[in-house]
């Protein structure tokens, strides 16, 4: 039979960007102790919330475990048995043990030889006792980026927990954790319906939460808060943005959405828009409204968490917020116009960046440095725009604006630069720098910008490891993988053919002049990390392991082409049939040089059978066409020639002694052919990375 399984855990306000993650670990959470309990969930499990409540349902689990076998290995055969077959003391003490007849013991044959074998069944649990268990430490597992204790007794959770919703099948599970005794009530919202209302089941609970004042289900939430905005806008002939950042977080701050829409004096419009939108939706929570051309209005929608008396006396609220910040905005935007962008370069020297590496002024000089090499590298033209967008890049973050308002860095240097009258390439690099700003965030579209943004990256990332600031574990708190990420993401979108190795050394370079530090090390250190990160990238798109393996263990250099690289050795795998018996031909050859000298010249006037000629004939005929078939980035084609070699590869082992001790110069030629051709082979992947 099945049953219903309703959990609910009343809150404090969970933080509003906790909350979607927090409903995903859960749901992942209590699959997961069901599974391992053999409960199972029938439909599945479904979880939804609000800022003051967590919920778990599923509408049809079972109502008890699954039965589970039990196999238990006894005393050898020999020692069971007498010489006549009759039981002895060892199997009538095993059956007895077990509590079950001789006769249903059993024997099976194991590697060490016979064996007696019962097989048990014991009955599953009824699923009620097993969740009184579970439940507790499906609550104390939920991970949060920050916990909190509350009434000495250490207990951690996102926020004090005040009332437990337990049931299966109507009928209370019984458990207390936080001090908290989980029953069959709840609470509705708040304000609006704050008495206890005793629940039955699911679709009790959730008519009386609809009842109550309170939307569960986020979703249905989030398209009520989209309507209502949208619907208060339109009273003032406006519109609303779609604007998935703030319709979450507006969502998961309130239970019962309800709107008012207000005004600011049209003299604001006169600051740069991010400065206006920046202060609605990052500090107030608020919808901008925009005319049907998309221009902004001198008005706002806010979402309260409750029915107001007097929606005027609310308005009114909301508009004296708003007007307090926008003031505050225009004072800083005016302020900051009185001096220049470029004049703030050496106020970032009272700035400090890290204590071991310096002020922001120190590494804006340094990455303005490496920019310009890397500008030298891959657009020569640009390198001017490119030295001055560095310079200008951080002196936005000495600005009172930025001050006031963090989100604005990089937006309002775009915005001071264009005022100031420098090139419009260069105004968008100082924004531009900064993406993408998450791992699958936009990518700069100028090349001043992508160039600019590498350069700070990379300076990042070898000043942290060069001070021992390396990521370990899940604590990253200078952002060096995803700063990783968006430096191979960068040069592979514009397809710069640049040294990742060379841009690693000439940031390290540049770095010992400030610092002492151990350049190899350190630069072995940096590209490992690197490498790393390029492979979890790789394979979180997608691409199987062991062909991104064997490309990124041999060429892990120039970055832009290797993604081809995979996917045409990944194509060339799955669909060559002889795919397979170049893979045992290279590692054939792999196989035979480890351990050995190298001997890379080869002496054709000491073969002594023709396959040895044959071998070195095909070799020199293919290596020409192999290396311009890289340069061109015809992997597919470079695959197809290099399958050639197969045949005269196994036709080489089978005919000659390879080690022979005949004559120790032709050992050394047999191996320097193979070594030859292993280099060729290395060229392009390791294919002893693949699992033949």
């Amino acid at each position: 039979m099945a049953g219903e399984l309703l959990l609910e855990i009343g809150t404090e306000e969970i933080p509003s960007d906790y909350l979607n993650s927090s409903l995903v670990a859960i749901k992942k959470l209590a699959e997961s102790y069901l599974k391992e309990n053999r409960i199972n969930t029938g439909d599945g499990l479904e979880t939804c919330g609000t800022p003051r409540r967590l919920v778990v349902f599923a509408p049809s689990i079972a109502d008890k475990q699954e039965d589970k076998i039990q196999e238990i290995t006894g005393p050898p055969k020999k020692a069971a048995f007498d010489e006549n077959g009759k039981p002895t003391k060892a199997a009538i003490g095993f059956a007895k043990k077990h509590g079950v007849p001789l006769e249903e013991l059993k024997i099976i044959s194991t590697s060490k030889g016979e064996y007696l074998h019962l097989e048990r069944r014991i009955p599953g649990k009824p699923t009620g006792e097993i969740l009184s268990e579970v439940l507790p430490r499906l609550i104390a597992d939920i991970p949060w980026p920050k916990s909190m204790r509350w009434g000495g007794l250490g207990f951690a959770f996102v926020r004090p927990i005040h009332w437990i919703l337990a049931l299966f099948n109507g009928k209370i599970i019984p458990f207390e954790i936080a001090g908290v005794k989980s029953g069959n009530t709840t609470r509705g919202h708040r304000f609006m319906a704050p008495e206890p209302i005793e629940v039955t089941g699911i679709q009790d609970y959730m008519d009386k939460m609809a009842k109550s004042f309170v939307i569960i289900n986020q979703d249905q939430r989030a398209k009520i808060v989209s309507e209502n905005a949208a619907r208060a806008a339109s009273e003032v002939s406006g519109k609303i943005k779609e604007d998935p950042e703030l319709l979450s977080t507006v969502t998961n701050l309130v239970e019962f959405a309800s709107p008012v829409c207000g005004g600011f004096d049209k003299g604001f419009l006169e600051l740069p828009e991010p400065v206006l939108t920046t202060a609605m939706k990052k500090h107030q929570k608020y919808f901008p409204v925009y005319d049907q051309d998309w221009h902004l209005l001198p008005y706002f929608v806010a979402i309260n968490n409750t029915v107001p008396r007097d929606e005027s006396l609310v308005r009114k609220g909301h508009e004296r917020v708003l007007k307090a910040r926008l003031a505050d905005a225009a004072f800083f935007f005016n302020e900051d116009r009185k001096k220049p962008l470029l004049q703030r370069l050496d106020d970032l020297k009272a700035v400090i960046y890290q204590a071991d590496l310096g002020t922001s002024f120190a590494k804006v000089q340094r990455f303005a440095r490496l920019a310009e090499y890397i500008s030298e590298q891959v657009e020569p033209g640009k390198t001017s725009l490119v030295k001055l967008a560095a310079r200008l890049s951080k002196c936005d973050l000495v600005t009172q604006m930025v001050t006031e308002f963090p989100e604005l860095q990089g937006i309002m240097g775009e915005i001071y630069a264009r005022l100031d009258g420098h090139p419009e390439e260069v105004c968008r690099a100082v924004r531009e720098h900064y993406l993408p700003d998450k791992a699958e965030g936009e990518l700069p579209s100028s090349v001043t910008g992508a160039v600019v943004g590498i350069a700070d990256r990379m300076d990042t990332i070898t000043g942290c490891f060069a001070v021992g600031l390396m990521p370990t574990g899940s604590a990253d708190p200078f952002a060096l993988r995803r700063h990783a990420i968006a430096i191979i993401r960068i040069i592979e979108s514009f397809g710069w053919d640049i040294s990742l190795q060379g841009l690693i050394s000439k940031s390290i370079s540049i770095l010992a002049d400030e610092i002492p530090l151990e350049e190899s090390p350190l630069f072995e250190k940096v590209l490992d990390f690197f490498r790393e990160r390029y492979k979890q990238m790789m394979l979180r798109s997608g691409y199987k392991s062991d062909p991104v393996e064997a490309v990124v263990s041999v060429a892990f250099d120039h970055i832009a082409s290797l993604r081809s690289r995979v996917e045409q050795l990944e194509q060339f795998i799955a669909r060559s049939e002889e795919s397979e018996l170049l893979l045992l031909a290279f590692k054939r050859v792999i196989n035979i040089l480890k351990n050995q000298e190298e001997h890379s010249k080869v002496d054709p006037a000491l073969f002594k059978e023709p396959c040895e000629a044959k071998l070195w004939r095909t070799f020199l005929e293919l290596k020409d066409d192999i290396h311009h078939l890289m340069v061109q980035g015809e992997f597919l084609s470079v695959l197809k020639l290099l399958s050639r070699l197969k045949d005269p590869v196994n036709e080489f082992f089978d005919g000659v002694e390879i080690l022979t001790k005949e004559s120790p110069s032709l050992r050394k030629n047999r191996l320097g052919l193979l070594q030859n051709l292993a280099t060729l082979f290395l060229s392009f992947a390791d294919f002893s990375k693949f699992s033949v």
